[in-house]
Parts: structure tokens; C-alpha cells; sequence
């Protein structure tokens, strides 16, 4: 996908180091909704049990930790949107390919956020290496990119990319640019309240909190595709495939299988690859954000 090159006044990008240990991920905002099926990841990486790595955040993320508001930079970290956001773009060619991705993204959904009447407050994208505390608490590499709804920020050590192509086939700028994008799909999601009315729904139903929680990240997705659906001038060749084979890389069921896990649906927390790819594909297809109603369609898509 050829995106132009970041403005570096368009972004808000801050540079984390590792940060200590210690805390939860609980609290006003859980550790974001990507981290989840990376924890998966981590487990097909790292050789450790979904189910233990997915108990543990769900312990986690029952206790308390401050909040950081947004804009609010992290110890170590240069203030979001400084003049210093060039250096930590220009750090590698990961992070670089990430900022193009972000000043993308941000022109892309802020006319939408504006002709809807909402207001478009931009993310800030984190860069860290190994572990980081975000305003949702500490993070560590093996969760994986994500979102933080309690500082509007997308978290990311970029050497995820490496696994990602090494260990799942996912390779490809349109591979990457989907990750990042499915994340900033959350954070469209926390903007016009979609986050906050689904944690009420979980609360209230706790047995159906996978459920509600799939179609939360098949919406991201459509999201993700929509962005490159208004951005198809910019597509490349094999672009598509790139981006079908990461969504089908990280389905529920095809990392739980890899993994030597048995497939079971009510653990689903993402979606199957199917539905994935399905839901990317759509955003894609139509560019428009009031296609990816997961909530009420009665699209289906079986592995």
C-alpha cells in the first residue's frame, strides 16, 4: 500500500522504554480489546497454555490501577505530538511504516467522525520495547499490540511484525498496516461509545461477554477495512491477500488449533478466521463505516 509519508504534525506518537513490572490491567479501562487473541499469539510463540495466559488476564484485569488521561505521557516517553514524534517515527523501518499508517488513519477517519456529528479526538501510538504501563496498567510484549480506551492510545513493540510473519505467514506492508488499523478501529469505537456500551452489556450479561466481545473485534476489523476501502487508490497488488491471510492467521480457532488447543466457541474472544476475513473484506468492499454493524447483522461466516 503505498501511504504518503507522515506529517509530523498530524500525529501523536510517543516512544516508551521498558518500563517496570508491576500492576494490573484492570480498573476504568481494561487492557485493549487487541491484546486478547495476541495473547494467543503469545502462546503459539512462546510454547505457554491459551487457557492459563487468558485466565491471568482475566484476573488482572479485576484490579485497580490510575488511569492515565490522554495526552498524558508516559515516564520516558516525549509529550504526544511533540517535535520529537520525526525521531521516534524515523527509529526503524517498522515504526516509520507505523507513523505513515497513523497520519493515514487520522485523515481518514476524522472527515467521518466530523460528518457524523462527533467529536474526533486523534490516538496516540506507543511505541515500547518488551513492557510499558499504559493507562490501562502494565504491558508486556507477549499481549501483543493494543488499545487502551482510559488514554486513547494504541500500544506496540514493533518486533510483534517479526512474529508475525515468522510464526503465522502474515507478511506484507498490508499485513501490518492491518494491525494497526484494527486497533484505531477500537479507538473509532471508543469515540462514539461503542466500547463503554459494551462493557454495560458484558456486566449485565456476564454469559454472553465472549459473544458480545467477538462482534466488538469483527466490527474492528470492518473498521480496518474500511479505512483501506477509502484509501483504494493506494492498494497494491497482493495487497488483499496480505491482509485476508493476517485476519486469517489470528482467528480464534486457527490459533487455538495451532496452539494443540481443543476449538471451542464459547472461549472465542476475536472470531473465527472466517469471520475475520469476511468482515475485513466487507469494510474493504463497501469503505463505509455503517457496514460493519456486527451487532445486529445476520452475516455469517464458518471456518
Amino acid at each position: 500500500m503505498r501511504l504518503n509519508r507522515f506529517d509530523p504534525n498530524n500525529i501523536r506518537v510517543q516512544r516508551g522504554g521498558a518500563a517496570g513490572g508491576g500492576g494490573g490491567l484492570g480498573g476504568g479501562g481494561k487492557l485493549g480489546c487487541g491484546a486478547i487473541v495476541i495473547v494467543l499469539v503469545g502462546a503459539l510463540v512462546f510454547g505457554i497454555d491459551p487457557s492459563q495466559m487468558l485466565g491471568v488476564l482475566e484476573n488482572v484485569q479485576q484490579q485497580q490501577v490510575p488511569a492515565t488521561q490522554p495526552g498524558q505521557s508516559q515516564a520516558g516517553q516525549s509529550p504526544a505530538g511533540s517535535s520529537d514524534a520525526a525521531q521516534v517515527c524515523n527509529e526503524n523501518a517498522y515504526s516509520l511504516e507505523a507513523c505513515n499508517a497513523l497520519s493515514s488513519l487520522n485523515t481518514t477517519w476524522e472527515p467521518v467522525m466530523q460528518q457524523a456529528g462527533i467529536d474526533f479526538e486523534q490516538p496516540t501510538l506507543n511505541f515500547f520495547t518488551n513492557q510499558t504501563r499504559s493507562g490501562c496498567g502494565a504491558a508486556q510484549s507477549a499481549m501483543g499490540p493494543f488499545y487502551c480506551p482510559a488514554d486513547e492510545g494504541i500500544y506496540i513493540d514493533t518486533s510483534f511484525y517479526d512474529q508475525l510473519a515468522r510464526d503465522l505467514g502474515a507478511k506484507g506492508d498490508f499485513a501490518r498496516y492491518y494491525v494497526i488499523a484494527h486497533e484505531y478501529g477500537h479507538h473509532i469505537q471508543n469515540l462514539i461509545g461503542t466500547e463503554q456500551q459494551l462493557r454495560k452489556a458484558q456486566a449485565a450479561n456476564p454469559s454472553q461477554a465472549n459473544a458480545l466481545q467477538v462482534k466488538l473485534e469483527l466490527q474492528a476489523d470492518c473498521f480496518a477495512g474500511v479505512w483501506a476501502g477509502k484509501n483504494r487508490n493506494l492498494i497494491e497488488p497482493g495487497d488483499m491477500e496480505e491482509g485476508m491471510t493476517a485476519a486469517s492467521a489470528i482467528g480464534d480457532d486457527t490459533l487455538l488449533r495451532n496452539a494443540g488447543q481443543s476449538v471451542n466457541p464459547e472461549k472465542f474472544t476475536h472470531g473465527t478466521s472466517a469471520q475475520r476475513m469476511a468482515w475485513l473484506k466487507r469494510g474493504i468492499e463497501s469503505g463505509n463505516a455503517d457496514a460493519c454493524d456486527t451487532f445486529n447483522s445476520k452475516i455469517r461466516a464458518t471456518s
